[in-house]
């Protein structure tokens, strides 16, 4: 990979993670939590309207962030250490794969209704993905400051 494109990806990495970092911890302290005080007979309608919604925000960053993680993987300049492209890869695949195959499939579970402890579950379950997205956040920066 080219110096040139080699920084733009770099810098379209940082980007994309330090976006969903800060998205992250706004769902995990934030959002969630504030889940349970939705009444009950508007939850169903909330819960369907957040996922879309934040699928418009997570969707894009979510896309560019995993395309910037295989393109340095596959293609790492060779100022970025393999171990750093390594762990990135890894971190990126935990985030990606609890969004998969716990977020995802808990969202739907509750668009059929308020569930107190699905709603907890969703809650403990997203460290997972808050602790990944911060190590991506720090991981994505490394990259870019061991490039320049």
């Amino acid at each position: 990979m080219s110096g040139s494109i080699a920084e733009a990806v770099l810098i379209a990495q940082v980007l994309a993670s330090v976006g969903m970092f800060g998205v992250i911890w706004t769902i995990q302290l934030v959002h969630y939590p504030l889940m349970a005080h939705i009444p009950p007979s508007a939850f169903v309608e909330y819960e369907r309207r957040h996922t879309k919604a934040i699928s418009f925000i997570v969707g894009p960053l979510m896309a560019v962030e995993g395309l910037c993680v295989l393109t340095v993987f596959f293609a790492r300049p060779a100022a970025i250490p393999f171990w750093l492209a390594l762990t990135g890869g890894i971190v990126e695949t935990v985030a990606i794969g609890t969004t998969a195959f716990v977020s995802a499939p808990l969202h739907g579970r509750l668009e059929k209704g308020y569930d107190a402890a699905l709603l907890s579950r969703l809650i403990r379950t997203n460290w997972f993905r808050t602790v990944a997205w911060t190590a991506r956040g720090f991981i994505a920066v490394a990259m870019l400051v061991a490039f320049l």
